[in-house]
């Protein structure tokens, strides 16, 4: 389902994609994401993906005109997980809620793997 919003001069109409798309590039702003990852559920591997495909982490659905969102994300090697967790959560509620003008229901931050980043 698309993201729909009634206004008093008509009909605001978002793609899921966009959102995933949007939804990714927030994430991959914040301290300690090395990146969105691509989970093949056939092999069990995870892939870093690359900018133009942050939407493939990301799962975006939408309930009684709210947005849940689940992002796949890579994070940087000696950084605390929860810290980023949390700088994701916050970043992309903030983001999205302000980018579609609707009310972020869920959003779950799933660790697909820990990269080391070399300076």
């Amino acid at each position: 389902m698309k993201g729909r919003m009634d206004t008093d001069m008509g009909h605001i109409v978002i793609d899921r994609e966009v959102m995933a798309r949007y939804a990714g590039s927030a994430a991959t702003e914040c301290f300690g994401v090395v990146g969105m990852a691509s989970v093949n559920v056939k092999d069990g591997v995870t892939k870093l993906l690359k900018k133009e495909n942050l939407s493939r982490g990301v799962v975006v659905s939408i309930v009684d005109n709210k947005i849940r969102i689940q992002l796949h994300v890579i994070v940087a090697y000696g950084v605390s997980i929860r810290a980023v967790a949390q700088n994701i959560l916050e970043n992309v509620r903030g983001r999205m809620e302000t980018f579609t003008g609707m009310k972020v229901d869920k959003i779950s931050v799933i660790v697909e793997g820990v990269r080391v980043i070399d300076d």
